[in-house]
């Protein structure tokens, strides 16, 4: 499994209707074979800040099969003018603790 992260910092004022356009797109990256989960979770300490968490089955799913479709420009229609600054995506491999 590969997790994808990413630091979203959305301008301000427009908490809200981000979070809608979430909703909104949810279906667009659920559609993505290798798509596991998503969650978006909001920052308790600093306000327009949330924490992207995707699980994949593998790294192609996202970077080819995700960002290579059609789904991924209404994805980015609907959520990357949110932005600033623009997020840096990361992704992780396979946990080397846990507890």
């Amino acid at each position: 499994m590969i997790l994808e992260h990413a630091l979203l910092q959305v301008k301000p004022g427009l908490e809200a209707q981000f979070e809608a356009a979430m909703r909104e797109a949810l279906p667009l990256i659920k559609a993505t074979p290798g798509f596991i989960k998503l969650e978006v979770k909001p920052c308790l300490e600093a306000k327009g800040k949330y924490l992207l968490l995707v699980q994949w089955r593998t790294l192609e799913a996202h970077t080819q099969g995700f960002r290579g479709s059609e789904r991924y420009g209404e994805w980015k229609r609907l959520l990357h003018h949110f932005y600033e600054p623009f997020p840096l995506v990361e992704h992780y491999g396979e946990s080397v603790a846990s507890a």
